[in-house]
Parts: C-alpha cells; structure tokens; sequence
C-alpha cells in the first residue's frame, strides 16, 4: 500500500502543496514507508507568509491573556494526546519510546512557559526623568516569524519557537523536516483544534528550495534554524544580510571533562545514557570524554562494558536501549568517521559495525574509541552517531585546553566531587549550557538555549525569557504634557 501524501497547513486550513517531488519518509528501523513530504518552495512559502503576514494585523491586537488561554488549550491537548505523539516519533526517527516521550514532555514545558507572556512581556517605566517627562517601555511583536526545524527532535524543538512567537503576538511559518514531518502533523491538528484566527500559525513541507525560500521572503522578519554549524552560519549571514532577526543554533563536540575524584559508576552511567541516548543524534550527547589522570582505566572499561551491553532494535520495543540512525544516509557518514578514527591511529575498543540487530534498518551499535588525539577527526568533527571517544590528559587544565582549542562549544559537562575543579570548571569553559555531574545540560523551557564559538550564531537564544527578547521590539514612549 502506498503511503499518504502529506498536506500542508495555510491559512487554517490543509492544503495540497504545489510541488512536483517528493520525500519518501520510512520507518528508520523496519523500513516501512511512512508518508511521501512534497518538497515545496517559493509559491507555497509565498503563500503562508502571505496569510501569516495578513493575519498578523488583527492578531497583534488580541489581548495577551487572550493569546495566553491559547497555550493553555494546546497544552490540555498536547497533554491528551502525548502518548500518541511520542509513538509517532519514535516511528518516524527511530529513537527509544521513552526518550520520545521525554522529548515530548520538553516540548510541552515550553507552551508552559509561553504562557507566562502576560509577566513575562511587560515592559519598564519611570516617571520624572527629567522635570514633567515621563518614560515607558513596552514591548511590541514584529510581523511573520519562521522556523526551520531539525530531524533530531522532530515534536519537541519546533515548541521552542511558535508558542512564543505567538502568545508576543506574532504570526508564524513552520518547516519541520522533510525526514520525519509525521508529529508536527498530528500538532497541528491539535492547533487546528484550539481555534487560532486563520493565517495565525501555518506549516509548509520541502527541503533545501523552500529554505531558501524562507530567507529570501522580504515579509518574515526573522529566523530560527537548528542544525549543523555550516548550514547555520550561512543561515546566519544570508538572514543578516536582509535585515532579518535570526537564532542559528548549529552543531556540537561535547566534552565530557572526568575527575579522578568522581563517583564513578554513576559518572560512566551517566555519560553511557548522554552518548548513545537517541542513537547518538542530539546536539548535547556525549562525544569526546577527557579523562584526568587516573581516571582513564575505570573510564575506558566501565564505558566498554556498558557499549556491549546495550540492546538494539525498534525503539518500540521494550527492552530496547538504543535505536537506528534516522536514515541510509546518515548511516554511511558515521560508518565512515569510524572508518577515519581506525585509519588515524585510534583504538577501537568496542566497534558498534559488529552489533548485530535482526531488523533491515540503519543500525550501529554503540562505539568506543580510546588512544584518540585532539588533532585526530573523530575528535573534531560531529558524528552524531553513538559513538565515544576517549583522550587522556593529565590535568584539569589540560582538559580546558583542548576544549578551549576546539571550534564549537554548546555543552560541556564535568565529573567530579570536588566543588573547587567544579568551580573552575564552570568559570572557565567556553560552552554556554555546563553541567557539574550532569550527562545532558539541557537547560529547562523557563532558562535560554543555545550553545558559543560555532555552535550558535545570533544574539538571542532559544526559548526562557530571551525568546521574549527575540520575539518583540521595545518602543520607547517619552511622554510631557504641558
């Protein structure tokens, strides 16, 4: 049977877009065909950020309380229907039943959060500034925002964006991934449900034509994209170019920074879990793990024996601890960085190529190397994939070097008891989101998001109050009666 052609959402309503190709979404582990995405572009963009554009005059005038009990509708709903969600994205990018849910429940934190835009959007006054003048400061929302979502996170990173947007009073335009555009689907019926004006929020599939598509738009007023850090600066700069507020949010080579001091059982728990969780495809899992000293030997053997522990399959089944990369192709690009970190001199300590799984998807198990140098690829560039690598230094120091030389800093995180390494840890590291004992620093809806040095281009991160900031102009009033 064939699978169903997606539809897109314009101006309240679903309608078929005007595209010629299409995307083939399958099940990442089974294979089983999903849907077919048309990849849309400049008439169809066109045709959103025209509604949305429109829209936008009468919604701005909506009092925020009411823009408010919008959220709180969608999250009731959201919340109905988190379980049906979850199993959609677990089919529709491979990773565990429980990390769907998780992401889920992140997702809906944030239209928590964005309902809060009656305090949270209030702006500042003083009076007498000067002799009879007064001063206020209030914040206004712009025009048409839009996003260009990831295939990582496909429900929950969407929600970082659109609930603030709107509830600023803004109108919206998404892109979920033409590779897993299957819950922004159900979403959107549920934003459907909750009865915004039409044209308020609207969703258009495609691929590369339709993101170029969004950054030439001279009617969106400004852009968030998470992705890889190449893609991201161009983002960045081509958005800049025109005058477009932007949040480019890229890629990451975590560090994973441990002590000898550390608990370490709960450390090599902990950052097995952040390495391998979500088949390794997360912007904050573990990725080059620092050992200090005397920690290396409990390190290497403690993450060995957990890699070859780790059961395979559909993230469905219970049981199952990890899950298939989100494609064929995605598969063959970590397949071929382990290939360089074998040819470059390091030790394959665990080789995730022998795993064996019974299903015809894109599986890897998990990978441990050891004996790698800051220099070597495996240690530079993102794998994301479930892929460990190990370098040994000799002091804490040392470790903040070899972070401080790499290129892209989103998170870090430090192992260790000692509250005065865990100090200069967090004092001295480049990278915006730091975890002391944490796997995942992944900072809560109600704080900002976003990574420093090439994991982020922009000014204002995601979600927590600067999405307040990035989502509004403040106007100054200056007020004299005579």
């Amino acid at each position: 049977m064939s699978a169903a052609r997606l539809k897109n959402y314009i101006n309240g309503e679903w309608v078929d877009g005007d595209a010629t190709e299409c995307y083939s979404v399958t099940n990442p582990a089974t294979n089983e065909p999903l849907a077919e995405v048309p990849l849309c572009g400049m008439k169809d963009i066109d045709r959103a950020v025209r509604a949305a554009h429109d829209a936008f005059a009468s919604w701005r005038r909506v009092p925020v309380v009411e823009r408010a009990r919008y959220m709180f509708k969608y999250k009731h709903l959201l919340e109905e229907n988190a379980e049906r969600i979850a199993q959609v994205v677990t089919k529709e990018h491979g990773k565990t039943l429980s990390e769907a849910r998780g992401s889920v429940r992140r997702g809906i934190e944030c239209v928590e959060v964005a309902a809060g835009a009656p305090s949270l959007m209030m702006g500042q006054a003083l009076e007498d500034i000067a002799r009879e003048i007064d001063c206020v400061s209030v914040r206004q929302p712009m025009g048409v925002f839009a996003c260009i979502a990831p295939y990582n996170f496909p429900a929950m990173v969407p929600m970082w964006f659109y609930p603030f947007a709107l509830t600023c009073g803004n109108t919206f335009v998404l892109k979920p991934s033409e590779q897993v555009p299957l819950s922004q689907q159900i979403m959107f019926e549920l934003l459907h449900e909750v009865g915004l004006p039409k044209g308020v929020i609207n969703m258009v599939h495609g691929g590369k034509e339709n993101v170029q598509a969004i950054i030439e738009h001279d009617k969106i007023e400004g852009v968030s994209f998470v992705g890889s850090s190449p893609v991201a600066q161009l983002i960045y700069r081509e958005c800049a170019a025109r005058g477009k507020r932007v949040q480019a949010l890229g890629g990451a080579k975590n560090f994973m920074v441990v002590m000898p001091d550390a608990d370490m059982e709960y450390t090599l728990d902990t950052i097995s879990a952040s390495a391998h969780g979500c088949a390794g495809q997360r912007c904050l899992a573990a990725s080059v793990v620092l050992t200090v000293g005397d920690s290396h030997t409990a390190v290497r053997e403690g993450l060995a024996r957990r890699a070859k522990a780790m059961v395979m399959g559909d993230g469905t089944t219970e049981g199952v601890d990890l899950g298939p990369v989100v494609s064929a192709g995605h598969l063959k690009k970590v397949l071929s960085l382990i290939e360089k970190g074998v040819a470059e001199g390091a030790e394959l300590v665990v080789d995730g190529r022998e795993a064996k799984c019974d299903l015809p998807g894109h599986f890897i198990g998990a990978s441990i190397f050891d004996k790698v140098t800051p220099d070597m690829t495996i240690a530079q560039e993102e794998i994301f994939g479930p892929v460990i690598a190990i370098c040994k230094v000799d002091s804490l120091d040392d470790a903040l070097e070899v972070m401080h030389n790499h290129p892209l800093a989103n998170t870090t995180s430090i192992f260790t008891t000692s509250g005065k390494h865990a100090r200069q840890f967090k004092y001295e590291c480049d990278a915006s989101m730091t975890g002391i004992n944490i796997g995942v620093a992944a900072p809560m809806s109600f704080f900002g998001f976003g990574g420093a040095k090439g994991s982020f281009f922009g000014d204002l991160k995601a979600h927590g109050r600067e999405a307040f900031d990035f989502y509004t102009d403040r106007k100054v009033v200056i007020t004299k009666w005579s």
